[in-house]
């Protein structure tokens, strides 16, 4: 029996005593017929009987206990959350997120979470009588930050323009300052405003994983089909039409694609609160969240769309929309769940897309090797079949459909809706 059933059951006497001091209290006020007394016997010849105490040695009955109080105790073992919250919200979400569930707050005599967290945050003892706060709301938008989400698709479109306009080694040094540009204006972008974490430290362990998904939506698929049809002869140009050609409207995309991504996970995040104020229980806020989260993706990825249309009738280069919607798929979920606390799976999850991709255009390399012609055959099979652009696509798809099973089971959660912790 866990410590939680334990709480909610009513006091017992811890012994006899509580129903032998009412015995004797019945007893000693009943009338008693009058019996004769039987003769006294020598002081020398008496005996204390077992059952018969001096009056000073005798110990007063223990007395009963009442009804436990549960809500103290589990007060008591969540002081910390109750004392720093501003809200009774924010205890809701923590209870929430320590595994107290619906069945657990009708044992603590309350209909629903959100109704034990409000009498915790009524009882609970802080310093001074500052009223509560109202609802969670989600931060503005400020200007930093909206300039911050426009500048790497500026930057990338400088660097695409001057890749198109220089020749040689101009070229070369004017795409290794556009990819350092719009490496530094992502990384900036990622510490502010609704795509930053919540504990404003750096973009996350991921960054190298989600570079080399960005570069390989940009070198890859040219470098897999010169592979598997002999090559590649030569280094890329920077060109479309080299003999390593380069895909950059996905890349433009994508970058172009900050912007949008800011916005929609703004309002996710400014949705999602107002439905847990809302809310009087977990399984209807998880309810409400659940659509709102599966249209945020849409949202996202038709904005996307719109942006690759427009960026491959600007570069005169195939879209690409299979592989560029499902990379943009993936980066946005994973970017969702790490702003709202959850930075492992995202971690895993694009560690294992980028190792995949590595290994099939590995594996093309390896079969030219005498002997090791096999390994070579999948992946050669599959871009004969739909392109090179299969790989990442599958790869991404596969990820990015992960990631949001694994969304809708945490992001639907009151915890991770909760405002931040005030720093102190």
């Amino acid at each position: 029996m866990n410590d939680l059933g334990e709480l909610d059951r009513p006091g017992t006497p811890a012994g006899p005593g509580a129903a032998d001091a009412s015995s004797e209290k019945a007893l000693g006020s009943a009338p008693t017929a009058p019996t004769a007394s039987p003769a006294p016997e020598p002081a020398a010849d008496r005996e204390p009987s077992a059952k018969q105490e001096p009056a000073g040695d005798r110990k007063p009955p223990s007395p009963r206990r009442g009804a436990a109080d549960p809500v103290k105790a589990l007060m008591h073992r969540h002081r910390e959350l109750c004392e720093r919250a501003v809200d009774p919200l924010e205890i809701a979400a923590g209870l929430e997120a320590h595994g107290i569930t619906e069945r657990t707050a009708a044992r603590f005599r309350h209909r629903d979470v959100f109704s034990l967290a409000e009498e915790m945050y009524a009882r609970v003892t802080r310093d001074g009588d500052a009223p509560a706060s109202p609802a969670p709301v989600a931060p503005r938008a400020r200007a930093d930050w909206v300039l911050l989400t426009l500048l790497p698709g500026a930057l990338c479109a400088a660097a695409v323009t001057a890749a198109h306009l220089t020749h040689g080694r101009s070229r070369l040094f004017a795409v290794a300052a556009g990819i350092l540009a719009v490496g530094l204006a992502l990384r900036a972008a990622l510490r502010r405003g609704p795509l930053s974490r919540t504990d404003h430290t750096a973009p996350g362990g991921s960054t190298l994983w989600i570079s080399w998904l960005v570069a390989y939506s940009l070198l890859g698929n040219g470098l897999l089909h010169s592979a598997v049809t002999g090559g590649p002869d030569g280094l890329p140009t920077g060109t479309a039409d080299g003999p390593w050609p380069l895909t950059a409207a996905p890349v433009l995309a994508l970058a172009l694609a900050c912007a949008p991504a800011a916005w929609i996970a703004h309002l996710f995040t400014a949705r999602g609160r107002r439905r847990l104020a809302a809310s009087r229980g977990l399984e209807d806020f998880a309810a409400a969240v659940r659509p709102l989260l599966l249209g945020t993706v849409v949202l996202f990825l038709g904005a996307l769309a719109a942006l690759l249309a427009l960026c491959a009738a600007f570069l005169d280069e195939p879209a690409g929309y299979a592989e560029a919607l499902a990379l943009g798929a993936l980066l946005f979920i994973a970017r969702l769940l790490t702003t709202h606390g959850f930075v492992h799976a995202p971690a895993v999850v694009l560690t294992a897309t980028a190792t995949v991709q590595a290994a099939a255009l590995a594996t093309v390399f390896i079969a030219r090797l005498p002997g090791l012609d096999f390994l070579g055959t999948p992946v050669e099979t599959l871009v004969t079949l739909w392109g090179a652009g299969s790989v990442p696509t599958l790869a991404c798809g596969a990820a990015a459909l992960v990631l949001l099973v694994h969304a809708t089971r945490k992001l639907t959660r009151a915890s991770a809706h909760a405002p931040p912790a005030p720093s102190r």
